[in-house]
């Protein structure tokens, strides 16, 4: 808590913080001071990641809503206000894939892709950031992936996610002069519930496709979800009030 401020506990808000990558980021910030807003598409589904929170001692919120829908964004973003306080961390880590051949690609594969990522995370921001500007401090962590560096199979995907950076960018800069940063994470291999599921669909056993994956990658392990919520963590400090702006790649590894 000895960043955080003095006379009131911030409040975040975490998107797809039911599992994974999302529900490790909701408890480390917890852990860092933080109350945390538990946004998945089901409140029950974040039940889980809110006892966790409360049994370390931390105050959390589970919150039903689709990101995609700018009227149950706006209703659970003003719960949090109501029931939390003002929030002024947003972490926009909610997707989906739908993966597919170019061919093989549906419009819908392509626009449930779209919204989940693309669209959330602008209603997100937008419905977030009138309470970062009205406290002068805040800071938004937005997640890619190195698949926005083009990956097979996942046109829809990787669009979006390169499309997370150009929004990163844009919110760095029209933001800054209220105090608020904007930065993206571009997880590489992470050992979550998705990554079984693409092996699942692969056919491959989720161990043999992470000793394979592991063998690609210069520190030779995957990546786990708590590696990503010790780097948002650092993102929504005070200390990273001068790095805005940024994509940071951590796949064990360079990439461009």
């Amino acid at each position: 808590m000895s960043e955080l401020n003095s006379t009131a506990t911030r409040v975040a808000i975490i998107t797809g913080a039911a599992r994974g990558i999302g529900a490790a980021v909701a408890k480390r910030l917890a852990q860092d001071g933080f109350a945390v807003g538990v946004l998945d598409l089901e409140e029950a589904a974040g039940k889980a990641t809110v006892e966790a929170i409360e049994a370390a001692g931390g105050r959390a919120l589970a919150l039903g809503a689709d990101v995609s829908d700018a009227e149950q964004v706006e209703a659970a973003v003003s719960r949090v206000a109501a029931e939390l306080g003002a929030p002024t961390v947003l972490v926009n880590n909610a997707g989906v894939i739908r993966d597919n051949m170019l061919f093989k690609m549906t419009e819908v594969d392509w626009d449930v892709v779209m919204n989940v990522h693309l669209r959330g995370a602008f209603l997100m921001t937008r419905a977030v950031q009138q309470h970062m500007i009205d406290a002068k401090w805040g800071r938004i962590v937005n997640l890619s992936s190195t698949s926005a560096l083009g990956n097979r199979g996942q046109a829809n995907y990787a669009t979006a996610k390169a499309g997370l950076q150009g929004f990163t960018k844009t919110l760095a800069i029209e933001l800054g002069k209220f105090g608020v940063t904007a930065n993206a994470i571009a997880p590489g291999f992470i050992q979550t519930e998705m990554t079984k599921a693409t092996a699942d669909r692969m056919g491959v056993a989720f161990e043999d496709f992470i000793a394979y994956a592991a063998k690609e990658i210069p520190v030779q392990r995957v990546g786990q979800p708590e590696d990503i919520a010790h780097l948002a963590s650092f993102f929504v400090s005070e200390g990273a009030g001068f790095v805005s702006g940024q994509v940071v790649y951590a796949a064990g590894g360079p990439k461009a």
